[in-house]
């Protein structure tokens, strides 16, 4: 594992604009519009969002700031804004993922880029390299990581790996060499958290603890800016990530074909707001739906079969999956959205208006969630094979993959209307105007303008 911590530094600070394939920066401002969507509705609908302005009024942490929290009508301090861009934009689970870590990239460095690049008066292409560097660093430590291992010890690596990834994108839109990167790095590894234990009941961790990823990783940056020293080797040193995180480590996957290949063009957008374990499953239901013209009355049984992490996330204790309370709990529950799916013909943010419904909690009865070892030692996690039992008999499916991964990555069409849909309830006909200035980042001469 020698030199990982360097050699992502030296990769981040070397990093320009005019280096990146075409297509790395058209994905990653989708994929920021995209993230942007999430925050502007949850600002507004999301459950957990009263309780975090209300945290942050108390402390006094709410005063007036030059950062902006898309969809609200105040600046913050950077870290605040951070903090509450990353919470909000991953609060509806509607936010991009990339399957070969298990997490969602966006969440935690989008909004450290954003800040940073505020602070520091950055153009719009420097944001967008940045933030193609955060990538690049969250996706590959989530890779070394090996997401089964990390999911086992109990670790969520949106906010652990994400916390890294943060602290890359801040901490090159502040100037940062790769000794500051580096050292900054060094301030992660103290900072990088997120447990599981959210699983139990619902509970409004996840969101949090992933925009304290993006805050974190923006402090790192600063401190490092400050010439903070920060741990040497904090990814591969003998107390560092890849060793006190996972058991299952493979370093490789951290600098495999850097600059090469782009993780960034690995990473998939959501049709659904839910756990990217779901997504499969629902796409097959929906598609037989159609195929055979099938109601949800017709449906006796359906047994989804999915990887093991998609069970330790949304299929197990079964009975409890199959009646969520909270949006937490139907955001990770395979037998809500399936029953959703099946029920509706479609599946939303609005629907989570049907939690408790009884007609829907008699469609998760009938659906069974296993573990599908077909599943497993294959290059993405997020497949499902169905069964869907009627009168007629059992049809069966195999889904390898969710719609929204790369080979299916939306169009500019579908991220537009994605973000409208999301928006347009918050923001009136100022979403448009909002996408359209999104879509021209790259010729913003200073974000803090924008």
């Amino acid at each position: 594992m020698t030199g990982i911590t360097k050699t992502l530094a030296r990769y981040v600070a070397d990093l320009h604009y005019a280096d990146l394939p075409e297509a790395v920066p058209e994905r990653a401002r989708h994929l920021t519009i995209d993230l942007i969507g999430s925050i502007v509705r949850a600002g507004k609908e999301a459950d957990s969002t009263p309780s975090l302005l209300g945290m942050l009024k108390r402390l006094g942490m709410d005063g007036p700031g030059q950062s902006r929290v898309f969809g609200l009508t105040r600046g913050y301090a950077p870290a605040t804004a951070a903090l509450l861009n990353g919470a909000l934009g991953h609060s509806l689970d509607f936010d991009d993922t990339h399957a070969d870590s298990s997490l969602h990239p966006s969440a935690p460095v989008v909004p450290a880029a954003f800040a940073a690049a505020e602070i520091s008066g950055a153009s719009g292409k420097e944001l967008i390299t940045a933030i193609v560097a955060g990538y690049e660093v969250c996706c590959r430590l989530g890779n070394a990581l090996d997401p089964t291992a990390h999911y086992a010890r109990g670790f969520h690596p949106t906010a652990t790996a994400g916390t890294f990834g943060a602290a890359a994108a801040a901490g090159k839109l502040l100037g940062l060499d790769a000794a500051g990167i580096a050292s900054a790095f060094g301030v992660a590894a103290s900072q990088a958290a997120g447990s599981l234990q959210f699983l139990v009941n619902g509970a409004w961790n996840k969101r949090y603890q992933v925009g304290a990823a993006a805050m974190n990783g923006l402090i790192a940056a600063a401190l490092a800016k400050e010439n903070f020293i920060g741990a040497a080797e904090a990814i591969e040193g003998k107390h560092g990530l890849l060793v006190g995180y996972t058991d299952g480590a493979r370093p490789e996957r951290a600098t495999a074909d850097l600059g090469q290949v782009y993780e960034t063009m690995k990473i998939g957008m959501k049709p659904y707001p839910a756990c990217r374990y779901t997504h499969a499953a629902v796409d097959g239901l929906l598609a037989l739906q159609r195929e055979h013209d099938l109601s949800a009355s017709d449906i006796r049984a359906v047994t989804i079969g999915l990887h093991q992490n998609g069970i330790v996330l949304t299929g197990a204790p079964l009975d409890e999956k199959r009646r969520p309370r909270s949006v937490v709990e139907g955001q990770f529950s395979m037998p809500f959205a399936a029953a959703v799916a099946l029920y509706k013909g479609s599946f939303g943010w609005d629907d989570y208006a049907l939690l408790g419904n009884p007609d829907v909690e008699a469609i998760a009865a009938r659906i069974d969630v296993q573990r599908d070892e077909r599943l497993e030692g294959l290059r993405h996690p997020f497949g499902a094979n169905i069964a869907v039992t009627t009168a007629a008999g059992t049809i069966e499916r195999n889904i390898p993959d969710p719609s929204g991964e790369p080979e299916t990555f939306p169009d500019r069409a579908a991220v537009e209307a994605k973000f409208m849909t999301l928006a347009t309830p918050v923001l009136g006909n100022a979403a448009s105007s909002l996408f359209s200035r999104l879509e021209q980042m790259e010729s913003i001469a200073n974000i803090s303008e924008f």
